[in-house]
């Protein structure tokens, strides 16, 4: 471990957009302000409103703040390096961009299994609803949503600092663990067994996710005002979970079978999860759910006729 705390590890997956890298920094800060911006709107219009004082938003609202902690991660390291001459991060560096990354990931899969629960209960059981998901039963579940992510990321990284490394050359352009396990040249298994712990770990709560769904798509199909309230709090839920899948599953396969012709289009693919996820997810729940979109459009109507009666 001391040893280690002297590397710099050298990130490899700009190497071919430097000759752009105007272009690629006005995109990013451009994605970044916005992916902020959609977020914290999302955020302060559900606490603002007292209407919305529910578990389905306050859910959301973590949803959210996860969010931005995932694209900042990614963000403001990677507007470091397109500024830089050199692209490098210390040891601590990368440790601290996979905490905050990977907390990210694991919030973000064990919220959408909360959420699931939770329109489970608003369908399937709605006059035991309340009964069930009270004030203290939402704030458990925020609870264990959190330590259970930081304790499964703090698990991975404690194994990974027990490792010496052969190779400081990463190449992407984020910090990631398996690709740091990779330049190691120590024994890996424990780091491969924990892996597929938690691969295992998620697939129940994948599975979890599922048989819900199944619950309400048969809940939904019984009736005209279940199928309503099905469209309306689901298909944001459902797009959003297979969006962070689909994510996830491009920067596995990039993790094992990238690298050729195509590194840079292979590198977007990588970082689509800290990406992606964080834009759409504030847009569809917005979008599709009435009383957001309703508070959304008075909060930023409000002030016209104001400043209209003023003049």
């Amino acid at each position: 471990m001391n040893e280690n705390v002297h590397i710099v590890f050298v990130l490899q997956g700009l190497n071919d957009s430097l000759t752009n890298r105007q272009l690629y920094f006005a995109l990013a800060v451009t994605s970044y302000l916005f992916t902020i911006f959609v977020n914290l709107t999302l955020i302060l219009t559900v606490c603002l409103d007292k209407t919305l004082h529910q578990p389905m938003y306050v859910f959301m609202c973590n949803l959210c703040f996860t969010g931005i902690c995932g694209a900042s991660s990614f963000y403001l390291k990677l507007l470091i390096d397109l500024l830089a001459e050199a692209q490098v991060i210390t040891y601590a560096g990368c440790l601290m961009q996979m905490f905050i990354s990977y907390t990210y990931i694991f919030c973000q899969f064990t919220s959408l299994t909360v959420m699931a629960y939770d329109r489970y209960l608003a369908i399937c059981q709605p006059l035991r609803y309340w009964a069930l998901m009270t004030g203290q039963k939402v704030m458990l579940l925020l609870l264990l949503t959190w330590c259970l992510s930081l304790l499964e990321t703090a698990v991975g990284l404690v194994l990974i600092t027990r490792l010496q490394f052969c190779n400081h050359h990463i190449a992407r352009i984020f910090c990631t663990n398996w690709e740091v396990v990779k330049l190691s040249c120590s024994d890996t298994t424990a780091n491969n067994l924990y892996g597929f712990i938690l691969i295992f770990l998620h697939s129940v709560q994948f599975m979890v996710i599922l048989v819900s769904y199944v619950h309400l798509i048969q809940s939904a199909a019984r009736s005209q005002a279940n199928r309503k309230k099905f469209a309306q709090t689901c298909l944001p839920h459902l797009i959003s979970l297979l969006i962070f899948s689909t994510s996830l599953l491009f920067d596995a396969l990039y993790s094992r079978y990238g690298g050729g012709s195509m590194a840079a289009l292979q590198n977007a693919l990588a970082a689509e999860f800290l990406v992606v996820p964080p834009i759409i997810n504030p847009i569809i729940y917005g979008m599709n759910l009435k009383q957001v979109r309703t508070q959304i459009s008075l909060r930023f109507t409000s002030e016209k006729p104001q400043r209209e009666f003023l003049k």
